[in-house]
């Protein structure tokens, strides 16, 4: 198997009709009145925001922007604003800091010096308040995590992958890339670095140490079961870099994963899992082509 540019191509009217009408079916089957999205102003979220417009009509498709203090920005606010205006979207701003400082303020082992696991409260806050607007409204809570983050498991366990319905989890990130600019996004969007916004200065690609364009095909590769020490031979990189990509892979498996429950009449072992999922997601990619 060769790992290429061509290796991660798509056919992107026909993707998009497919991830159209695969949301449109959804919320159709469960009879919700729509859908609510959080909306970063990021890629991720500017296009499941747009595949939804698209699939149940922008008056359907509530926008949620959700900022706090602490890493408060005006131009990604703008940038919500503006796919939410180009789709027809209504759109609501709540600034949660007060909801994120409350939990601070209750939290007897709260550590401000601790960003990762303050960072996270910010995103399972952003999560309860998107759900507390579908439940009020009969509406399904629509995610924007990509196959690179959740095979990275680099996201927000109970936060930013908690979601009814999630139409981009088959797309690695550039590819999300490729069909937001098909979808007709502004290029400061299309173009803008990755970033979970859960501190100041916060870029994946800084804290994943690769870009996407390596990230990718790396992941691509796994998915694929091809051996390490090929996939860093193909891509000319470090073994080292490879196999600290599979390591994350590998130990963010939990989060991929409803609670596990005891079952001791099965032996089996993480490595096991892990293989099983690498095996859904090469299902899965297969049947959105």
């Amino acid at each position: 198997m060769k790992l290429t540019p061509e290796s991660l191509e798509l056919n992107l009217p026909k993707l998009e009709r497919r991830l159209v009408d695969f949301i449109r079916g959804y919320i159709e089957k469960v009879g919700a009145e729509g859908v609510v999205i959080g909306m970063s102003g990021g890629l991720d979220s500017s296009t499941a925001a747009a595949l939804c417009a698209k699939a149940v009509g922008g008056g359907r498709t509530l926008g949620l922007i959700l900022p706090e203090r602490e890493t408060w920005s005006e131009v990604d606010i703008d940038h919500a604003k503006a796919v939410a205006e180009k789709f027809n979207m209504p759109h609501a701003l709540v600034d949660i800091t007060p909801i994120v400082q409350s939990f601070y303020g209750s939290i007897p082992i709260y550590d401000s010096a601790d960003r990762v696991s303050n960072g996270n409260v910010k995103a399972r806050v952003r999560m309860i308040v998107l759900y507390y607007y579908a439940n009020k409204l009969n509406r399904l809570v629509v995610g924007s995590s990509d196959k690179s983050e959740v095979m990275l498991g680099y996201f927000t366990k109970w936060g930013d992958y908690c979601a009814d319905i999630s139409p981009l989890t088959c797309l690695f990130k550039t590819q999300v890339r490729l069909l937001s600019e098909h979808l007709g996004l502004p290029k400061e969007i299309t173009a803008k670095p990755p970033s979970p916004s859960l501190w100041p200065g916060h870029l994946a690609e800084e804290e994943l140490g690769l870009g996407y364009d390596k990230l990718d095909p790396i992941l691509y590769g796994l998915e694929h079961g091809m051996p390490l020490e090929e996939i860093a031979r193909q891509l000319q990189l470090n073994i080292e870099a490879v196999r600290d990509v599979e390591r994350r892979s590998r130990e963010g498996e939990h989060k991929r994963k409803p609670p596990l429950s005891a079952n001791p009449w099965e032996k089996t072992d993480l490595h096991s899992r892990f293989m099983n999922t690498l095996k859904y997601w090469a299902h899965h990619a297969s049947t959105q082509k």
